[in-house]
């Protein structure tokens, strides 16, 4: 349960909380399968989303613990998804490049999250919690404005410099709030980076399409529910 007496500062995470980042990826991915039909004929969309999958999740894990750095995941998860399904006569850098301009077009706000944002700043002063690359994240905050005009903490990994779950991205984000630990909300999808990372902070987290059995968060499926128990 929530303990709303003590929040005095909201956090929202970006991507798939606020921003559907998932829908975008796979729309995205599609439309290079179109675009390149040719070479990715015989490959169902499931098949290359999860091939893109198991290539670039680690590589993001890899660029996390500092062994490799943000040009590194751009470039290789595209040589490996390009090797892995033999596209041979793509160009690895093109697909690359394609694939970051159609994801931009398919960003839209998840079912629900642009109108509960509004209402959770109508009452609490808001803040963005992010990983991610700046230059996109940014990019983000410039389609959807309103983000950006009605936070009073914008906090993105890169320029950090660690990224969730690490203890030192939680501290600098309460101190920009202003706020001690406890008074604060953090509200994301990941069990790791978002729940796990929230409360080793000892913020409060609500879990966006967690697990109900668990009871580590709050845990929510439909945005309404998030706002009925935070404004009742």
């Amino acid at each position: 349960m929530l303990d709303v007496s003590a929040v005095r500062f909201v956090y929202f995470d970006l991507d798939d909380t606020l921003l559907d980042h998932r829908a975008a990826e796979r729309e995205a991915l599609a439309d290079c399968c179109s675009t390149f039909a040719t070479h990715f004929d015989g490959h169902a969309l499931a098949h290359v989303q999860e091939t893109y999958h198991a290539h670039n999740v680690p590589l993001w894990r890899r660029y996390a613990a500092g062994e490799i750095g943000r040009d590194d995941v751009q470039r290789l998860r595209f040589e490996r998804l390009h090797a892995a399904l033999e596209l041979d006569g793509l160009d690895a850098a093109h697909l690359g490049e394609t694939y970051l301009d159609r994801y931009a077009a398919h960003w839209r706000w998840t079912d629900g999250a642009g109108a509960a944002f509004h209402a959770v700043a109508d009452r609490f002063p808001v803040g963005l919690l992010t990983n991610g690359f700046a230059d996109v994240q940014h990019a983000k905050l410039d389609r959807f404005p309103v983000l950006r005009e009605r936070s009073d903490a914008v906090v993105i990994s890169e320029e950090v410099g660690v990224m969730k779950p690490h203890p030192a991205i939680f501290a600098h984000a309460a101190d920009v709030a202003g706020v001690e630990p406890g008074a604060i909300l953090y509200i994301g999808d990941s069990l790791h980076s978002d729940v796990e990372g929230g409360r080793g902070a000892g913020w409060q987290v609500a879990w966006y399409g967690g697990d109900p059995a668990r009871s580590e968060a709050f845990v929510f499926a439909e945005w309404t529910a998030l706002v009925d128990a935070l404004l009742g």
